[in-house]
C-alpha cells in the first residue's frame, strides 16, 4: 500500500499538443473511454453512446454549480497599476476571498477600480497564502455587474481566449458559486439527458462550489501529507431519496464528475445511505479509500500528480488508471477541461 502514498507514482508523460484549447461545437461528439474498473479492459467510444453503458433503474449524480466570470481586471486607483482578481470564496455578502495578482501592490486599505469604477473592491486583509480579502461595492445586484466585467477564469493551461461564456459551463448549471466548471458535466446536451432519462435513468442534483484548491498542484511527496481546501456542497432530501431510492431498487449510482463523487462521498454514511445536508468538505480520496455511494463514474482526463487522478486511482486501480492514460495519449485524446471523457464502471 505504501508505494502508493507516493506522488511521483500518479505522474505520467503528456504531450503538450493533446491538452484541448477550446471546446468542441458539438458538447457530446467529445470521445469516450469506458474503462472497466475490475479488469482494466478498455474500450473507445463517442460521448453520445454513454447511454449505452446506463441501465434503467440506475441514477445519473450531476453538479449543477455555476461557475462565476470571477476573473476581474482592474486598476490601483492612486497609481493605476493594473490589477488581477480572482474571486474564490464568498465569506459574507460583499467580502471575498481573492486571489491578487501583483500582490504585493495590494496591501490591507489598497482600493482597485474595475470598470471605470462600476465596481470597486478595497482590500480588508491578507489571508493563507497570500490570499486577500476584498469589500466589494457597487450599484444593483453583484451577479449582473460580474457577468458584465468578468471573465471565465479559465485554467492556465488554456492559453486560447474563450468565445462564447456558456461553453465554460453546463447546460443544467444553476446556482452561482463556482471558481472553476465541474468539466465532466460539459459534454451533456439537453437533448442526451432527455434520452437518459426517457430510458428510465434517474437524474439527481448536487452542488458542490468548485473552488481553484482543486486544481492546486500537490507539493509534498507524500501525498497524505496534502491539504485539501474546503469547498460548499449542499444536497436536498428531495435529490438525496432519489438515490437512496435508487440504490434501494438496486440501481447504479453513476457520479458525474469528481465534484459529486467528492459530495456524495461526504454526504453518505458506512451503510449506504445519502443524507441531506449541507457543509464544508475537504474530503481528499486516494487509493486505499472504500466507496460508500459512488459505483460508476464520468469525468475527463487529469493533470499529472493531480488529487484527481488519486481518486479516479482510487476507483479504478492506480495501474488500470495509468494504463488507460497512456493508450489516452497514444490514441490522440484530448486532455483536461475541454478534452475527452472517460467512463469508469
Amino acid at each position: 500500500m505504501k508505494e502508493q502514498m507516493s506522488l511521483h507514482d500518479y505522474y505520467y508523460q503528456l504531450p503538450e499538443e493533446l491538452i484541448a484549447q477550446d471546446p468542441l461545437e458539438d458538447r457530446s461528439s467529445s470521445r469516450l473511454m469506458v474503462l472497466d474498473r475490475k479488469s482494466g479492459k478498455i474500450e473507445h467510444h463517442v460521448f453520445r453512446d454513454i447511454i449505452d453503458y446506463l441501465n434503467p433503474g440506475d441514477c445519473l449524480v450531476i453538479n449543477d454549480t455555476k461557475v462565476l466570470p470571477a476573473r476581474l481586471y482592474g486598476t490601483k486607483k492612486d497609481t493605476d497599476a493594473k490589477i488581477e482578481v480572482l474571486l474564490l470564496k464568498r465569506k459574507e455578502n460583499d467580502i471575498w476571498e481573492t486571489l491578487v495578482k501583483p500582490g504585493k501592490k495590494c496591501r490591507p486599505g489598497t482600493i482597485i477600480q474595475f470598470g471605470d469604477g462600476i465596481l470597486t473592491g478595497e482590500v480588508l486583509d491578507i489571508v493563507e497564502e497570500g490570499n486577500r480579502l476584498i469589500k466589494f461595492q457597487y450599484e444593483g445586484i453583484f451577479e449582473e455587474v460580474l457577468d458584465q466585467l468578468g471573465e471565465m477564469p479559465l485554467p492556465p493551461y488554456i492559453t486560447h481566449k474563450l468565445k462564447d461564456k456558456n461553453r465554460y459551463q453546463t447546460v443544467y448549471a444553476k446556482y452561482d458559486g463556482s471558481a472553476a466548471a465541474p468539466t465532466a458535466g460539459l459534454h451533456f446536451t439537453n437533448e442526451l439527458l432527455e434520452k437518459i432519462k426517457e430510458k428510465g435513468v434517474q437524474i439527481a442534483h448536487v452542488t458542490l462550489h468548485v473552488g481553484l484548491g482543486t486544481f492546486r498542484p500537490v507539493k509534498v511527496e507524500n501525498i497524505l501529507e496534502h491539504h485539501m481546501h474546503s469547498e460548499f456542497y449542499m444536497v436536498d432530501k428531495k435529490e438525496a431519496d432519489i438515490i437512496n431510492n435508487c440504490r434501494r431498487c438496486g440501481g447504479r449510482i453513476i457520479s458525474v464528475g469528481t465534484t459529486s463523487t467528492r459530495t456524495l462521498e461526504t454526504v453518505t454514511d458506512e451503510s449506504g445511505i445519502v443524507h441531506a445536508k449541507s457543509g464544508w468538505t475537504q474530503i481528499f480520496i486516494y487509493p486505499g479509500y472504500s466507496f460508500q455511494a459512488v459505483d460508476g463514474l464520468i469525468t475527463n482526463f487529469h493533470l499529472p500528480e493531480s488529487t484527481l487522478l488519486m481518486l479516479v486511482s482510487a476507483l479504478a486501480g492506480r495501474e488500470n488508471i495509468l494504463n488507460a492514460y497512456s493508450v489516452a495519449v497514444e490514441e490522440r485524446y484530448r486532455f483536461f477541461s475541454f478534452g475527452d471523457a472517460m467512463l469508469i464502471i
